[in-house]
């Protein structure tokens, strides 16, 4: 039996095979719904923002004749469990980060962030540009899947640590938070690396489940609250430097939505990803600016960490080139990312580092 057969007579338990009556695509009156399950609980920012942002686009776009349905973890199924769900049939789309599922395929990762990898506008220029569209869709076609790329939260932040690390072997036995790619480098490091859901992170960091965690940046982090409970947050990482996040739609479903309808839901998908990310770049600098006059210290990571960030990550990236298609993958990504950078650290680049010199700014 072959995969896409194997996931269509499966479940993912019992919220997933809730969902499977659930989750039809209803019609009337030539409208049609789809039921989108996300991994974000209701309210987070920049995440579930991105996700009811693709909702209001699509609505408007089509003017009510295509919806979307959104469905919280838990509602339908959980977290994690969506990917299983929409490759299934048990629902019709997700919104998530796709590199929640590199146990799927490591390949996933690239359609979120990668260590050391691109900037929002390099994915962009790669993904829209470089080929990655297509390489979204040759790896979704594999578990019955349409890659959408539908927001990106910008750089995201080292994260929240109750002590300061002031050396690599600081993370060695640590309990941390980091799914992806990165969370394998800093396995390496000696950390014990846990993906837990977001609706989940607070309790685990306020418990002393976790000794701490990376989440998205300033703004999200805020309304999330870790800095009640932790107030070390270093503000540079290296493992999400422009993380994108995905609407990937059953194949089977978007197979049978009309021309108008893919395009409606393509192109709400971009207008999400630019929205959503201005709207958090915009607000993270003033969300940082309260999070310190609540006693949060910020600090950067010294330069022998990031030293051996880069040693780790290097393994890491390497150990997957095995998969023919993740070497594709990555081989793509470096081939644009190189053709990016060496615009944009002439340009964009140097002029930020001589504003900065000139007007502090």
């Amino acid at each position: 039996m072959d995969r896409r057969s194997f996931l269509r007579a499966s479940t993912v338990g019992a919220g997933a095979a809730a969902a499977s009556t659930l989750a039809a695509p209803a019609y009337a009156q030539g409208q049609r719904t789809l039921t989108m399950v996300t991994s974000w609980p209701r309210g987070f920012a920049v995440l579930d923002d991105a996700a009811q942002y693709l909702v209001k686009f699509v609505g408007e776009l089509s003017g009510g004749d295509l919806t979307i349905d959104l469905k919280a973890p838990g509602e339908l199924v959980g977290a994690f469990e969506v990917f299983d769900a929409v490759s299934s049939g048990q629902a019709d789309m997700y919104h998530a980060a796709d590199y929640y599922f590199i146990g799927q395929h490591p390949g996933f990762a690239y359609f979120t962030a990668v260590p050391f990898g691109g900037t929002a506008q390099e994915m962009v220029n790669w993904y829209y540009h470089g080929g990655g569209q297509d390489l979204h869709d040759e790896l979704g076609s594999i578990f019955n899947l349409k890659g959408l790329m539908a927001g990106n939260s910008g750089s995201q932040s080292g994260g929240w640590f109750r002590n300061e690390i002031k050396s690599a072997d600081d993370f060695n036995g640590l309990k941390f938070r980091m799914p992806g790619l990165g969370g394998q480098v800093l396995g390496k490091l000696g950390a014990s690396v846990q993906n837990i859901p977001g609706g989940e992170l607070y309790q685990a960091l306020s418990s002393g489940a976790l000794d701490g965690l990376e989440w998205v940046g300033p703004l999200a982090d805020e309304r999330a609250g870790f800095q009640e409970v932790a107030k070390i947050y270093y503000t540079a990482g290296f493992h999400e430097p422009g993380s994108a996040l995905s609407a990937n739609v059953n194949l089977d479903v978007w197979n049978d939505l009309t021309d108008k309808q893919k395009a409606i839901l393509n192109y709400g998908s971009m207008a999400t990803t630019h929205y959503q990310l201005a709207e958090t770049l915009a607000n993270n600098g003033a969300a940082l600016a309260r999070l310190q006059a609540q006693g949060v210290k910020t600090l950067q990571f010294s330069d022998d960490v990031w030293d051996a960030f880069g040693k780790a990550s290097a393994e890491v990236m390497d150990e997957n080139m095995n998969d023919e298609l993740f070497a594709k993958i990555r081989i793509s990504f470096e081939e644009s990312l190189a053709t990016s950078a060496s615009w944009i650290n002439k340009s964009d680049g140097f002029y930020v580092q001589q504003r900065v010199r000139v007007l502090g700014q």
